[in-house]
């Protein structure tokens, strides 16, 4: 044991000394204790943001959102944030449509918001195998971010709603690519990486190896199991490959 270690106490101070000194002194451990209390602050201002970017008429795709939130939240040091794409019908319409009302307490994105993030997730229902106009007016508005190509290699995925099996699970995804593209984001495909639940047979599943998906039918189908994890799968496989190649952005 070295010189003053341990539990044995110095032969030049008293035990009454040592304890004395030892107390707890609040204004002498101040700097101390704001040293933590910032690098705890600092610790979780560092961690990577992979923005959940989306639209979602009667609550198919923000299933799939929420879900993958929960996935990208599981990888240390990733946190996910959900955001809404602005609505572009007049509410009229979405009235005799019969859309539900959407819940308040998810924020609306803005375009500026996307520098923030060190990796983007978009999901949107399908419109005869394209995105649906909501998603790609908010894509419009991107032509700043394009002139000086801020969101360039950014990593970026999709996850969709169809309506049917042969409604665009996978066009829905792909003819979105051309939008990361002129970007420079890294378009981030899931692969088979969901393994042996992306092979079933036995009931209907949306989802291919573009991205998540769910199968809305008439709108009053709820999502699978399978199909929610698959999105959160989805969520943690990106939070992993932004973990990986990914510093936090400083704007």
């Amino acid at each position: 044991m070295g010189k003053g270690g341990g539990c044995i106490f110095s032969k030049k101070r008293s035990t009454i000394e040592a304890s004395d000194q030892d107390l707890a002194d609040p204004v002498r451990d101040a700097p101390v204790q704001n040293q933590i209390e910032n690098s705890l602050f600092q610790e979780e201002s560092k961690k990577l943001k992979v923005f959940i970017v989306f639209y979602s008429m009667y609550g198919h795709v923000e299933c799939l959102a929420k879900r993958m939130k929960k996935g990208v939240d599981s990888i240390d040091g990733v946190e996910g944030f959900l955001y809404r794409v602005p609505e572009t019908l007049p509410m009229d319409v979405l009235e005799q449509m019969r859309v539900p009302q959407k819940e308040d307490e998810l924020p609306s994105v803005s375009v500026d918001d996307l520098v923030e993030a060190d990796g983007l997730l978009f999901g949107f229902p399908t419109r005869f195998g394209s995105m649906a106009s909501q998603m790609k007016a908010f894509f419009d508005s991107t032509a700043h971010l394009w002139e000086q190509q801020r969101l360039a290699g950014v990593p970026a995925g999709f996850f969709v709603s169809t309506g049917t099996q042969g409604g665009g699970q996978e066009t829905t995804a792909w003819t979105a690519i051309t939008q990361l593209a002129h970007h420079g984001m890294v378009y981030v495909p899931i692969g088979y990486t969901f393994g042996a639940g992306m092979f079933k047979m036995d009931s209907i599943g949306g989802g291919s190896p573009y991205g998540a998906g769910v199968y809305s039918g008439d709108g009053t189908r709820e999502p699978s199991e399978t199909e929610l994890a698959l999105a959160e799968h989805q969520g943690r496989y990106m939070a992993g490959i932004v973990k990986r190649f990914a510093t936090p952005r400083n704007n």
